[in-house]
């Protein structure tokens, strides 16, 4: 069994920052990629952030240059930095990871979610 564990969202006002963390635990054997995805009330989840084990990253053009993603492969961490945050970037984040159990199943496992509302 595999877990994925968001924490730090929250409420911020327009222009600051926040910084998310996802921690990933259980039966693992190695992790592939891992990212960041939102969905905002009434939209698809989109992709925000994702980074290889080689620590190549990719981003949505809506966040880049304000978001940074980063990852701590000996303990199975991927953070995002956010910031300046605007209202449009309200929406529930989510932790994901493609990973390699240790039964050697691939599986692409999926946080709970954290809430992040920019608002004045």
């Amino acid at each position: 069994q595999v877990q994925l564990v968001e924490s730090g969202g929250g409420l911020v006002q327009p222009g600051g920052s926040l910084r998310l963390s996802c921690a990933a635990s259980g039966s693992i054997f190695s992790i592939n990629a891992m990212g960041w995805y939102r969905q905002a009330p009434g939209k698809q989840r989109e992709l925000v952030a994702t980074i290889t084990s080689g620590g190549s990253t990719n981003y949505a053009d809506s966040v880049k240059g304000r978001f940074t993603i980063s990852r701590d492969n000996a303990k199975n961490t991927v953070n995002l930095q956010m910031n300046s945050l605007k209202p449009e970037d309200t929406a529930v984040y989510y932790c994901n990871a493609d990973l390699i159990t240790v039964t050697m199943d691939q599986l692409r496992s999926w946080g709970q979610g954290t809430q992040v509302t920019v608002s004045s």
